[in-house]
């Protein structure tokens, strides 16, 4: 039989043999507890006992259901036992004959903890020694947890019973309806798919609330609303924060949908080791715990868990009422979602710049996806599983979510959220595709979706949107016109809504727009007649307030004004997509790396969103590490600390633009000098007024000085002392792999690609701390190390842990035209490798490319 990688085909035959009408799905997991019971072979596991009612088209066909388990017990279908080593292979259990209509098959297995974050997750805190677990399962992970047809188009009700120690918290899907002792029974569910089941157990920390809602016929709506935590981070936890959010984003949402919230209550638990931001189980969404926040952090931390609750929220109706049939239509998901959640941010929250973070951020994620070798449409072909894993990509949400923004543009806010109101009411608990929602825009809009669907969902690329302007002798614009050009490999040219922005200094130095003109672009010349005659601008911007998906150029002359005068733009949204530009330039071999590093210190420092300002000094780092010439880094790194430390000298105390230049200059720092003031701020013989150094910047100013060997194993140990906590424990094993020692560099390598013991969490840690770019010389032996194990590691290790090794451990930082051959080799040598497995290496492979051409650009400068 196929193994664990389910395919497209498959599925689609699989549909349309069965409708399932429902699971009762009952788990012991008392053995979460004390010492493995007959285990020490084997993974620590849990009884999963599984009942399926489906049907059948056909009498005598045959199917398979999904199963990821160390061992079966029983299986019975239509009350006949089969033999579980006859039907059971480790990964599906084959059903023949079935009846036609009715059937129902019951699984009685033996199912796996996990240490990666995919299925029943256990965690063990290491303050208290308390056990906590919960499910993880996007794309195809429940079937680690219990028997079931793992595909989204075969939703069904689902039953939830709990068998976990008592005193802890149990939750799922659905209310609780019965709890006595250990054993916990939850509602019937309404018809969900498999991936976004869920069960939460152990000790957790609750916090309740409800949400209410009067219609104007006098009715109410009431939600319950639950939010969780290990106890170990409730002194930090800040529920009336969460609860605000989410009760303005079910107002914003009841207000936009006219569909009231399906699912009943609606939990959200932070949860431990999580290997994603969050996701949108209904009534129970889970959350990665790091936005429980143990130091001070910046509004842009509080906005991004923002962004993250509403994006889970808006799924409810995107994804979760409503399904892509199969993974091919992930977008229809999470490109909404992901457009929604930064929408209702700005529209319901106090974080009404989301759109700044938006253009600056969540972009510049699908312009990098969209050049990669590997780019595909928004709506992409997905094979099989090993595809969709791969597929929760810059392009599927960022780029997918920049092009509903431009599609709102084009079709109009009204038109565009009574086509979401009706494609909800028409396809609710049902399974879509992208024809669907087309048809609901092109009632409500009256506009051809078919031309318009062509050219932004099923074409890849990113256009390059270029201003060229002539003067006439009174120095006013004769003409204004904006070319668009498109890489040979995806030459589609689109239709852009775009407005352009003309910017002249003011007497008071400010860099402020004066003219503005929306037009569509298409084709490759579009002219801007609304623009003729207007006074010679300083700044030309194209694609002015965002309004579609494009690489932005400048003219010369902007281009002069933006060395000068970059922080003097009064408008913070036209100042990002300025500086989002120049990062494209940069990578794009057009700028030089050591032009952008003049760029950041010249002007970042006069930045007021936060957001934006974490961005600049993220991109720095990349262009001195990655695109500079490798004879310039020592002066740029130089160049960096100490405009860093003037800035973090010149911000205001206690601001959370101080702290944010405290952690760049700790991620910068190269000198004595550098290092001798963060070891002072560490033991407090260095006072900066207003920075308080609390744990995580205490780390933060530990990192470098153990990467560069100042500090030793004595003092991580001692860190670790004052915080042995989860997250101490994540820093201590991130710092000790960054020790500049051959033997640390073989011991961490071993851990992660040699043994599997290390979790999730702790596999992250060490791949961040191997990894240094001072540390060149010692990682190169790891280059042919790294080859010779990538095909063993992706057939032996779980796809989560085995695409954070692939990723993670390529030897990019080595930045030289020897790694690109050895890469090329492995291709070359290596063309039935999983083709998942190839395209990261492609993705990697790009990356590297890419920045020897920056490299030779900034060497030229």
């Amino acid at each position: 039989m196929p193994g664990e990688n389910l395919s497209r085909d498959e599925a689609r035959q699989r549909a349309e043999l069965l409708t399932v009408d429902g699971y009762e799905v009952a788990l012991d997991l008392r053995s979460a507890v004390g010492d493995p019971d007959g285990e020490a072979a084997g993974p620590r596991t849990f009884r999963s006992l599984t009942t399926i009612r489906f049907r059948a088209a056909r009498a005598g066909a045959s199917t398979f259901a999904d199963l990821l388990a160390p061992s079966v017990a029983e299986v019975t279908l239509n009350g006949k036992a089969l033999d579980p080593e006859a039907v059971f292979d480790g990964t599906r259990i084959a059903l023949d004959d079935l009846a036609e209509g009715e059937n129902v098959l019951v699984v009685d297995a033996r199912c796996a903890y996990s240490r990666t974050g995919e299925g029943m997750h256990r965690f063990v805190d290491p303050e208290d020694g308390e056990v906590y677990l919960y499910t993880q399962y996007e794309p195809a992970d429940a079937r680690r947890v219990f028997a079931n047809f793992e595909q989204p188009d075969l939703k069904a009700p689902y039953r939830f019973e709990v068998t976990a120690p008592e005193g802890w918290t149990v939750r799922s899907n659905g209310a609780e309806e019965f709890h006595e002792g250990e054993v916990w029974r939850f509602a019937e569910t309404k018809p969900i798919s498999t991936y976004i089941t869920s069960v939460l157990a152990g000790p957790y920390h609750c916090v309740s609330d409800l949400y209410t809602r009067t219609y104007d016929d006098g009715s109410t709506l009431e939600i319950p609303l639950g939010a969780m935590c290990r106890k170990g981070l409730a002194r930090y936890f800040d529920a009336d924060d969460v609860f605000l959010i989410t009760k303005q984003g079910l107002d914003f949402f009841h207000d936009h949908f006219d569909y009231p919230y399906p699912f009943g209550k609606y939990d959200q638990a932070f949860v431990p080791e999580y290997n994603l931001g969050a996701m949108e189980n209904p009534g129970l969404v889970t959350f990665r715990e790091e936005y429980i926040y143990r130091s001070k952090v910046t509004s842009a931390s509080y906005e991004r868990r923002a962004n993250v609750i509403l994006h889970e929220m808006a799924h409810m109706w995107f994804g979760d009422l409503v399904t892509m049939r199969w993974w091919d239509d992930l977008w229809l998901k999470e490109s909404f979602a992901d457009f929604m959640g930064s929408y209702s941010m700005v529209e319901a929250t106090r974080f009404t710049n989301g759109w700044i973070t938006f253009a600056n951020n969540r972009k510049a994620w699908a312009y990098r996806a969209d050049q990669l070798p590997s780019t595909h449409p928004v709506t992409a072909d997905i094979r099989d599983l090993e595809d969709a894993k791969l597929n929760f990509d810059g392009i599927t949400y960022a780029k997918g979510a920049s092009v509903l923004k431009q599609l709102v543009a084009y079709v109009g806010r009204d038109a565009f959220l009574e086509g979401a109101r009706r494609y909800f009411k028409q396809h609710a608990y049902g399974n879509t595709e992208l024809g669907d929602l087309l048809s609901v825009l092109a009632e409500t809009s009256g506009r051809d979706m078919t031309a318009w669907s062509r050219s932004w969902l099923q074409t890849a690329g990113v256009n390059v949107l270029t201003p060229v302007v002539t003067y006439d002798d009174e120095g006013r614009v004769a003409e204004l016109a904006v070319t668009q050009e498109a890489a040979a490999s995806h030459p589609e040219l689109r239709p852009h809504r775009v407005a352009v922005g003309l910017y002249r200094l003011s007497p008071d130095g400010a860099l402020e727009r004066y003219a503005r003109a929306e037009t569509d672009v298409a084709g490759e010349r579009t002219v801007v007649t609304e623009l003729a005659g207007a006074e010679k601008p300083d700044l030309v911007l194209v694609n002015d307030d965002d309004l579609t998906y494009c690489k932005v150029r400048f003219d010369a002359g902007s281009l002069e004004t933006l060395r000068r005068h970059l922080g003097d733009i009064d408008d913070p949204l036209a100042r990002a997509l300025c500086w989002s530009a120049l990062w494209n330039l940069t990578r794009d071999a057009l700028l030089p790396a050591r032009d952008f590093v003049s760029l950041v210190l010249a002007h970042a420092g006069r930045e007021s969103d936060i957001g934006v300002l974490q961005m600049l000094h993220a991109w720095a780092q990349s262009a001195l590490t990655h695109y500079a010439a490798p004879g310039w880094r020592e002066e740029g790194g130089r160049l960096l600390a100490e405009g860093a430390l003037r800035e973090l000298r010149r911000a205001e105390p206690g601001s959370q633009h101080q702290l944010t230049w405290a952690r760049f200059f700790a991620a910068v720092a190269t000198s004595g000098a550098d290092f001798q003031l963060l070891g002072g701020l560490l033991d407090g013989s260095a006072v900066i007024e207003g920075l308080e150094v609390d744990q995580e910047l205490r780390w933060a100013f530990l990192s470098p000085l153990v990467a560069h060997g100042v500090a030793d194993e004595a003092a991580v140990d001692a860190e670790l002392a004052r915080d042995d906590t989860a997250s101490g424990k994540r820093h201590h094993v991130r710092c000790l792999a960054a020790r500049p020692s051959a033997a640390v560099k073989a011991q961490a390598w071993a851990s992660v690609v040699e043994s599997d013991e290390l979790s999730n969490a702790f596999v992250e840690a060490t791949i961040a701390g191997f990894g240094q770019p001072s540390q060149r010389e010692l990682l190169a032996p790891y280059t042919s190390a790294y080859f010779e194990a990538i095909e063993r590691v992706w057939a032996e290790r779980s796809i989560q842990i085995a695409m954070d090794v692939v990723k993670g451990l390529f030897p990019g930082l080595q930045g030289d035209p020897a790694t690109l051959t050895a890469t090329d080799a492995w291709l070359t040598s290596h063309p039935d490798a999983a083709p998942a497995l190839r395209r990261l290496v492609l993705e990697a492979r790009d990356d590297l490319a890419r920045a020897l051409r920056a490299q030779e650009r900034d060497a030229a400068s």
